[in-house]
C-alpha cells in the first residue's frame, strides 16, 4: 500500500481518469491527487455526444460526471487545457506542454483514444468532421438541420448513432461502409442485418461495399463523396466514423510496453509497477487474451482496479464486459464477448424490434448476448456469463421457457 500521503497524478480527465480520482478519495487515499486534462472541460460523459447532445436534448452541465464543487471538496487539483508531453520515470514526474513538471508517487494513465482518419484526397475540406469531444459535437450539431445532407463514412456504432440523430433532426443521410455489412467488427451478422433494415426504414441510404475514392468540394467545403465505382454521393457535411486508436504514444516514448494500446495486468499495472493505465488506451487481459475495450463500463471497472490496488484494498470482483447503443427507439445492450462462440440462438422476433441473439460455446456455455429492447435477456445473460453457465439451445429459443428458469 505504501505511503497514503504521497502524491498521485492522473493524466487524462475523461471517464476513466475522473472516476479514478474520485475512487482514490473514496477508498481513503489522503495524499495530493492531480488530474490533468487536455480539454478545457471537467470530466464529462461522451456517449450522449452522438445522441442527446446532437439533438439538443441535454445541456452541458448534465454531461459532467461531477460538479466543479466536488473536486474542491475532495482536494483534487485540476489542470485543464494542458497536455502531458513526457514522462520522466527516473525523476517520477510528468512534464506538461507548459514546461511544468508534476511529481508523482504513483501515476495513472487514462489517455483515451483518438479517432482514426482516412488518407483521402479532400480530407482537409471544410465540413469533414469527426466525433470524439464536445468541440467536435458542436461543429456537427451546427451542420445538422432539416434538409442538410450528411454522409457518414463508416457503419460502426458511432456512425449509426449519428445517422439516427441526424434523421431525427430532418437531415438526409447516407451511410457508406467499406465492408459487406454494417458493424462488421463489433456485431453478429443477424444484428447487423436488423440495424440495416431499421435504418433503411427510417430513410437512411445504407451502402455497403462502398470503397471511398475521394472527397470532393466547392469553395473549400465538401460537396460530395466519390466512391470507387464512380458514383458521387452529394453531401453538405461528412462524418468520418472509422474507429479509434489507443493514445499510447506517451507511454511508448516512456519505454512502457505497448501493442495497439498500453499493456496492463489484472490490477492495471503497466510494465512499470509504479505506473497504471486505465480505459480506452489499454489492452487488458480477458480470459486467455488481451483486448482493448472501448466502453464506459470498462473505464469504470479499470478505474476501480487501479484505485483498489493503489490503496491496498482487495481487488474488485471481475465484471462481465458490457456495452450499449441507442438508435431511434432502439436500446441495444451487449454482454460478454462472442469469441469462441459456435452457435447463436435468437430469442424473440426481430420483426417486433424486441429480441435477443445469444451466443454459445460448443458445450452450451453462454458467452455473449446482443439484446435489442430486451433488458430481461441482457440481465439474465450477464448472470449466466458470469457463472459460466450452460443452457440448452432449444430451451433458450422457446419463449414459453422463462429466463429465470434458464438462469436458475
Amino acid at each position: 500500500m505504501g505511503d497514503q500521503t504521497a502524491p498521485i497524478v492522473i493524466v487524462g480527465a475523461g471517464h476513466a481518469g475522473g472516476a479514478a480520482a474520485a475512487l482514490l478519495r473514496q477508498y481513503g487515499w489522503r495524499g495530493p491527487i492531480t488530474l490533468i486534462g487536455a480539454e478545457p472541460h471537467l470530466p464529462y460523459q461522451r456517449p450522449p455526444l452522438s445522441k442527446a447532445w446532437l439533438k439538443g436534448e441535454t445541456v452541458a452541465a448534465s454531461l459532467l460526471l461531477r460538479p466543479v464543487s466536488f473536486y474542491a471538496a475532495n482536494a483534487i487539483d485540476l489542470i485543464l487545457s494542458q497536455r502531458a508531453t513526457h514522462i520522466d520515470r527516473a525523476a517520477r514526474c510528468v512534464v506538461l506542454q507548459s514546461g511544468a513538471r508534476i511529481a508523482w508517487h504513483r501515476l495513472i494513465l487514462a489517455l483515451g483514444s483518438t479517432v482514426r482518419t482516412l488518407d483521402l484526397p479532400g480530407i482537409t475540406l471544410g465540413g469533414v468532421l469527426t466525433l470524439r469531444d464536445i468541440a467536435n459535437a458542436e461543429a456537427l450539431k451546427a451542420a445538422l438541420r432539416p434538409g442538410a445532407r450528411l454522409a457518414v463514412i463508416g457503419g460502426g456504432y458511432i456512425g449509426l448513432e449519428v445517422a439516427a440523430s441526424a434523421r431525427a433532426l430532418g437531415a438526409d443521410v447516407v451511410v457508406l461502409e467499406r465492408e459487406d455489412r454494417l458493424l462488421a467488427r463489433v456485431a453478429s451478422p443477424p444484428l447487423a442485418a436488423f440495424f440495416r433494415q431499421h435504418h433503411a426504414q427510417r430513410g437512411v441510404n445504407v451502402q455497403t461495399g462502398a470503397h471511398i475514392e475521394s472527397l470532393e468540394g466547392k469553395h473549400g467545403t465538401i460537396s460530395g463523396v466519390r466512391v470507387a465505382d464512380g458514383r458521387l454521393c452529394a453531401c453538405d457535411v461528412a462524418l468520418i466514423g472509422v474507429g479509434a486508436a489507443a493514445n499510447d504514444s506517451l507511454a511508448r516514448d516512456a519505454g512502457l510496453e505497448c501493442d495497439g494500446g498500453i499493456l496492463v495486468d489484472h490490477a492495471t499495472h503497466t510494465s512499470d509497477p509504479a505506473i497504471y493505465a486505465v480505459g480506452d488506451c489499454t489492452r487488458r487481459p480477458l480470459g486467455t487474451m488481451r483486448m482493448r475495450l472501448e466502453s464506459v463500463p470498462n473505464a469504470l471497472e479499470m478505474a476501480k482496479q487501479a484505485a483498489a490496488d493503489i490503496c491496498g484494498r482487495p481487488p474488485p470482483a471481475p465484471e462481465v464486459p458490457w456495452f450499449w447503443s441507442d438508435q431511434y427507439e432502439i436500446r441495444l445492450q451487449i454482454a460478454g464477448l462472442r469469441d469462441g462462440a459456435v452457435e447463436c440462438v435468437t430469442r424473440g422476433d426481430p420483426r417486433t424490434a424486441s429480441f435477443a441473439i445469444w451466443h454459445l460455446a460448443g458445450d452450451g456455455t453462454v458467452l455473449s448476448v446482443e439484446a435489442v429492447n430486451a433488458p430481461a435477456d441482457f440481465m439474465a445473460a450477464k448472470a449466466l456469463i458470469a457463472g459460466r453457465r450452460r443452457v440448452m439451445p432449444a430451451a433458450l429459443a422457446d419463449p414459453s421457457r422463462s429466463l429465470r428458469e434458464l438462469a436458475a
